[in-house]
């Protein structure tokens, strides 16, 4: 639950910026996933119009749409939100957890770890300014001379939030190293608030580990879904149905590939979506085992043809589905 919204899994899809484009989060929703979030969305920005982040915080399509705004200024967080409510935003989540240094060297995302009353403050006028449910994705802390997640979790809690993500690794470790899940339990055990443990999942095995040393109530999938948006949902139902689902046929995975493909192309134009493209075309060139030595590889990552990129996407999968029979003969 999330507020008064039940939600349909317990794995999430992760927002990640310059990734989670709404074609890759409908697709992820179909599958099966919990929750997806949209890409980062600068409250400022929002509110200004600019178009970028107009186009990161799209949700058609979404029956659960849920916008991710960051920003350090009480007052654009606010109307941010309002203006997210009324496109159609079911969920406001805000960012305390991006490591970026263009992000935090503006102290927002994590750097707001250093500054508990700001973060606050930003809380306040977020829940204030919405009638719809506000959540909060950050990390264990800035470094390990401040872990103070709990106690971030905590004022959250009290100030209105109905969820936290935590990623098990502080701001100082970027993504090196491997999330600490046993950390995180901290946090679940300060609130009484659902915590979603995030961090390193790459599978169905790792998400039951996370939920085991964490005893978070769902986790989140990032970089694991890239090339495989299907992935979140398989996640979901092994931990709701204490089973693995049947294979996502390579017919139906292609299929996703395509229509994602033809999204970028519609939300970006075709000019800017052949580029956006390309790095969810090498991750489902890595999905499907076309490798460096593959002329095709370079031939679809490089071309600006779309129409020829659409036909070497169908040819991806038919390859992947050949060598599946193959191996299952």
């Amino acid at each position: 639950m999330v507020g008064d919204l039940a939600l349909p899994g317990r794995a999430f899809l992760a927002p990640m910026s310059g990734i989670t484009d709404v074609g890759m989060r409908r697709i992820a929703s179909r599958f099966g996933a919990g929750l997806v979030i949209s890409e980062m969305v600068a409250s400022d920005s929002y509110v200004k119009g600019e178009a970028e982040a107009s186009l990161r915080a799209e949700g058609a399509g979404l029956d659960l749409h849920v916008v991710q705004l960051a920003g350090r200024d009480p007052r654009w967080m606010g109307e941010a939100a309002r203006l997210a409510e009324a496109n159609g935003a079911a969920i406001i989540d805000i960012n305390m957890g991006c490591p970026a240094k263009r992000v935090t060297g503006g102290y927002a995302g994590s750097a707001l770890m250093r500054d508990l009353d700001l973060a606050l403050a930003l809380i306040d006028a977020t829940v204030a300014a919405v009638k719809i449910p506000v959540t909060l994705k950050t990390r264990l802390g800035w470094d390990p001379s401040c872990l103070n997640a709990a106690e971030l979790a905590r004022r959250a809690e009290h100030s209105g939030v109905t969820l936290i993500t935590i990623h098990g690794r502080t701001r100082s470790q970027f993504y090196k190293g491997h999330a600490d899940w046993s950390a995180i339990r901290a946090i679940k055990s300060s609130v009484s608030i659902p915590v979603v443990a995030n961090g390193d999942c790459g599978g169905v095995k790792d998400a039951r580990e996370m939920l085991k040393q964490s005893g978070a109530d769902a986790v989140m999938v990032g970089r694991a879904a890239v090339g495989r948006p299907w992935l979140v949902g398989d996640i979901a139902h092994a931990l709701d149905a204490d089973e693995l689902r049947p294979h996502i046929t390579p017919s139906a995975m292609r299929e996703a590939a395509l229509e994602h493909y033809e999204s970028l192309l519609e939300q970006f134009g075709p000019r800017s979506g052949v580029r956006h493209a390309r790095k969810h075309l090498a991750a489902y060139a890595d999905t499907c085992g076309w490798t460096d030595e593959r002329p095709e590889r370079l031939e679809i990552l490089t071309t600006d043809d779309p129409r020829r990129a659409s036909g070497l996407l169908f040819s991806m999968f038919n390859d992947f589905d050949y060598r599946r029979a193959a191996l299952a003969a």
